[in-house]
């Protein structure tokens, strides 16, 4: 079986390394896909992804280096075609590419928008369509559905929100929706599409709070990996099209947005007013005029 993966920090750091040496535990042949840049998206190196093959080969497990922009059209191709040139087959890919480039909306440059948009929401479609399309001519090729797996990653910045990440959290978001549509999509195929909102300890991470050492050790990304690598495998064909929380202590299946309740349509909108401030109340009795939680 062979796997594709890239972290937010690259294959070759945090989780995209917990993902691989996990997955190659249980047996899978990897392709380490890291650019090796900064975390802010900047330089280029392919030690950390070979650094985590070396690792993989010592213990007796086959794994390649893969260093093509996954938010590049063609590098997102050619990401595809080098697992299944080495490997002869692809089962699963791992979408975990991302920067960032924290602000306020209102200071917010165009070029902040555009990297991390590019890099999250570009750099899951990219590798998914390909990787989409190299299936379903398997399946077309043997007359059934094949078993594939397509795992994203989203984020609580986007299924929650979070002040200052306005672009992380709208491509956060997109990949939340992005992994619900394509699992409707693709089902037919013998694909689901899943998607990871993990909680972990990271260089996308580490400078954004002070956290103890038990915190620390909790958000360990080894703890993230055990469900990737589940949704990884043959186990999992039932479940498709969920967002998983994992990490910190927890894992959660996120519910994503649902119809609340609701009002006869009103035509003027002076009478309309109180009725929409009543329905937002009953939607959320126990949340501020934010939508936060607050106590009873």
């Amino acid at each position: 079986m062979c796997r594709t993966g890239r972290d937010r920090d690259g294959g070759g750091r945090g989780l995209g390394r917990e993902y691989a040496l996990m997955l190659a535990e249980q047996g899978a042949k990897v392709v380490v896909n890291d650019l090796g840049s900064t975390a802010a998206g900047e330089g280029a190196d392919l030690s950390p992804a070979q650094q985590v093959v070396d690792d993989i080969r010592r213990a007796g497990g086959e794994a390649i280096v893969n260093g093509n922009d996954v938010s590049d059209w063609a590098g997102a191709k050619a990401l595809i075609d080098a697992a299944v040139n080495s490997f002869d087959r692809l089962d699963v890919l791992i979408n975990n590419a991302g920067i960032l480039r924290d602000r306020m909306m209102v200071n917010m440059s165009e070029a902040e928008w555009d990297a991390v948009i590019k890099v999250h929401l570009k750099g899951t479609f990219a590798p998914s369509h390909h990787a989409a399309q190299y299936w379903r001519q398997q399946s077309k090729t043997q007359g059934k559905p094949v078993s594939a797996r397509l795992i994203n990653t989203s984020s609580a910045s986007g299924i929650f929100g979070n002040v200052g990440q306005s672009n992380y959290g709208a491509a956060k978001a997109g990949i939340a929706a992005f992994t619900i549509i394509s699992a409707m999509e693709l089902r037919q195929y013998g694909i689901t599409v899943n998607a990871i909102a993990p909680r972990a300890q990271t260089r996308m991470t580490e400078g954004l709070r002070e956290r103890t050492e038990e915190e620390i050790k909790r958000r360990n990304p080894r703890w993230v990996a055990p469900i990737v690598v589940w949704l990884a495998s043959e186990q999992s064909g039932e479940v498709t099209g969920r967002v998983f929380e994992a990490g910190d202590g927890i894992l959660k299946v996120a519910e994503g947005w649902h119809a609340g309740p609701g009002i006869d349509p009103v035509e003027d909108p002076n009478e309309l007013g109180p009725k929409v401030l009543e329905m937002v109340r009953r939607a959320r009795p126990n949340a501020d005029i934010w939508g936060r939680d607050i106590a009873s």
